[in-house]
Formats: structure tokens, C-alpha cells, sequence
């Protein structure tokens, strides 16, 4: 009885495996850089959010290797406020909604020539939550049409 006990303790705490820890260099960056991230989307080594600097939402990227903010020319407009972000495994692209003009808008951001494509909904509606596969080249968006909520599935070139 006392040997079953035994193998069934040693059994449970086996079949636990590693547990899950937290980052404290990586979250310390993160702390430091703004003063709130939200809506993470995580690529190979890429962490994209949304960043309260200023009082002023941007989008963030940043290298987790090299542990710095990458730069995201023409994509922080200072007249847009945005909603949600999602990146690819390889942080080339950046799939973005914002609110711009009384508009809610999808963007796709490629970073490598650093241009902003806005992307047109089929039929028409209003774009709440965007995530974007890890080859970058399939994006599921979350869009409010006639008062429900629908998600539709997009082929990027």
C-alpha cells in the first residue's frame, strides 16, 4: 500500500513537467518602454502591442533577440487611434486596425519597404479584432455587420 503511494506520488509529480516562467528582463523592458502594452501578438521573435506613450496609443514592435523597439516608419499616424494589431512569425508584416477620421479601418503594414495598404472588407463592416497566420499571408478579422459579430478570412499577395 505504502510502494503504490509512493510510485503514484512520484507518478503525478512526473507527469507535471516543466512549469511555465515568467521573463523578468524581457517584462522589465516592457515596463520601462510605456506606461501600458495591450493586445500582444506574438511572431517567432517578435512581440507586437499596442503602446500608451504620452498619453497616445501607438503600435510597438519589438526584437525580442535584441530586446529593442523596431522602427515603424509611416504606420503611427498621429491622427489615427488603434484598435488592434497582429504580426507575422517573421515581423514583416503588421496586420492593423484603426479608428482614423470617424473611420474603423484594416491595414496591412509591410515593414520591409514600409508602406501601409488599406485592405477593403467584402461585404462592408466594421473591423474590431485582426490576427494574422505565421507566414503572413492569411488574416482572420473580426468584422460587426448589422449588428453581429462575423469573422471573415482573407488571402494576402
Amino acid at each position: 500500500m505504502k510502494t503504490a503511494a509512493i510510485a503514484l506520488s512520484v507518478l503525478l509529480i512526473g507527469c507535471r513537467g516543466p512549469q511555465p516562467r515568467p521573463m523578468p528582463d524581457l517584462n522589465g523592458l516592457l515596463r520601462q518602454a510605456s506606461n501600458s502594452h495591450r493586445d500582444p501578438s506574438l511572431g517567432e521573435r517578435w512581440l507586437a502591442s499596442l503602446s500608451r506613450k504620452a498619453g497616445r496609443e501607438t503600435v510597438e514592435l519589438i526584437d525580442l533577440r535584441n530586446r529593442r523597439p523596431v522602427s515603424l516608419p509611416g504606420l503611427n499616424r498621429a491622427d489615427a487611434q488603434p484598435i488592434d494589431v497582429s504580426v507575422s512569425a517573421d515581423g514583416q508584416r503588421l496586420a492593423v486596425i484603426e479608428q482614423r477620421d470617424g473611420r474603423t479601418e484594416l491595414l496591412l503594414y509591410r515593414r520591409s519597404v514600409g508602406t501601409v495598404q488599406r485592405l477593403l472588407l467584402d461585404p462592408p463592416g466594421v473591423p474590431r479584432a485582426v490576427s494574422l497566420d505565421g507566414s503572413g499571408r492569411l488574416l482572420a478579422v473580426q468584422v460587426s455587420r448589422d449588428g453581429r459579430w462575423q469573422v471573415d478570412l482573407i488571402r494576402l499577395p
